[in-house]
């Protein structure tokens, strides 16, 4: 009888909890990064726009030399993804996973060193608020400058040296914690630096994305004979250290070298059971990360609003349950929601799953249903973060 119940006992192993936990705190944490970047930005345009205003009428008080000085607005650091993005990024997910399907044998080396390089840097940004808060008395503030490389904070280089030591000690031992700890760097990054501007462009990625999923987890087996999707994911990499070591004929430390699983994916063993682990894509968690980054921008952004708009005869009920839940409160139940779903699924068919066809409709559907009833629908759906400038004197 309790046979038929060991999927409900799965659900609270020790590495389900760990995969659900990590997932959603590494979504919250990353739109609060970026949400802070934003406002960042938006304090140095304004910055810039003083500086230009007093230029401009010191300029027409005085007839002094003034050093010139540049007019060109702050540029943001994040990318902007755009509709033909959207449309194509399935198709190059497709390629990219065809390319380490069939070549991964021959292009190993690459495949890691890259993966290192870029997990080197993603951990780094990870590691920056924690380097900042120990170096606050230090005068973080102040950048050195290293040529060609660039001009970097002391928190900024710390966290690097940090990143790069951790990074060593996984090529050398392997260990699937220190990769875990590379990948939540990588989907903290992601989600800090890719911006969905739109609720049409998050529609139109999620969706491709959910097809690219289903097709490569459950239909790739007709075509290949093989899993593409789980293959590629759980394959390990020859270790760089092995490699050279064979080339220098140092068969020692080929041998002790470990092979590396890549930190493209949460793995989680379990405690109560040997040899059983949780694993979770991280495309699973940072696609849905930026259309819940999206919601907590916008937000944000009608939050700013509402405070211009206090003196109007008919200001916002704060009580009101639709002003107490936001869009963000909303998509992050619905992800939570549909990565139960995922997870049950994949215990009752005792098969892999899609997750993205389980998270995509529990966070977009609400989103729409809640856009809808707000009467935000239409602003989301196409360029919610333009401000409508509305004349202070109607003409009658």
């Amino acid at each position: 009888m309790s046979g038929d119940y060991d999927w409900a006992y799965s659900l609270v192993d020790s590495s389900r909890v760990s995969t659900f936990l990590i997932s959603i705190l590494l979504i919250v944490y990353g739109s609060f990064r970026s949400l802070n970047m934003e406002q960042e930005e938006k304090e140095k345009n304004l910055e810039k726009e003083k500086e230009n205003s007093l230029l401009s009428s010191s300029t027409t008080t005085t007839t002094s030399t003034i050093a010139p000085t540049t007019n060109a607005p702050v540029e943001s650091s994040a990318h902007n993804i755009d509709t033909t993005q959207a449309m194509f990024l399935p198709i190059g997910a497709s390629v990219s996973l065809l390319v380490m399907f069939f070549f991964f044998d021959s292009m190993q080396m690459v495949f890691a060193i890259c993966t290192a390089v870029l997990a080197t840097v993603a951990f780094a940004f990870l590691l920056l608020p924690m380097c900042q808060y120990l170096l606050r008395s230090c005068g973080t503030g102040t950048k050195m400058s290293f040529g060609c490389c660039g001009r970097f904070t002391p928190a900024e280089l710390m966290s690097f040296g940090l990143s790069v030591g951790l990074v060593l000690v996984w090529i050398m031992t392997g260990h699937w914690l220190l990769m875990d700890a590379l990948a939540m760097g990588l989907c903290v990054t992601m989600i800090a630096f890719v911006r969905l501007p739109s609720l049409k462009v998050s529609t139109l990625l999620l969706t491709g994305l959910l097809i690219y999923d289903v097709f490569w987890v459950f239909f790739s087996t007709y075509i290949f004979n093989a899993n593409v999707m789980v293959k590629v994911a759980t394959r390990p990499a020859d270790n760089p250290v092995g490699i050279v070591a064979r080339k220098l004929n140092l068969p020692g430390v080929a041998r002790d070298a470990p092979q590396l699983s890549l930190p493209g994916k949460l793995v989680f063993p379990s405690m109560h059971e040997t040899g059983h682990f949780s694993m979770l894509g991280l495309g699973d968690i940072v696609m849905p990360g930026l259309l819940l980054c999206f919601v907590m921008r916008y937000d944000n952004y009608k939050k700013q609003a509402n405070k211009g708009e206090e003196s109007n005869n008919y200001p916002p009920n704060p009580n009101s349950l639709s002003q107490k839940v936001t869009y963000f409160h909303c998509s992050l139940i619905g992800y939570f929601l549909g990565l139960l779903t995922a997870t049950i699924s994949s215990e009752v068919y005792k098969a892999a799953q899609p997750a993205l066809l389980y998270l995509v409709p529990f966070t977009l559907l609400p989103l729409f249903v809640m856009a809808y009833l707000k009467g935000d629908l239409r602003r989301m759906w196409h360029e919610p973060f333009i401000k409508s400038v509305t004349p202070k004197y109607m003409d009658v």
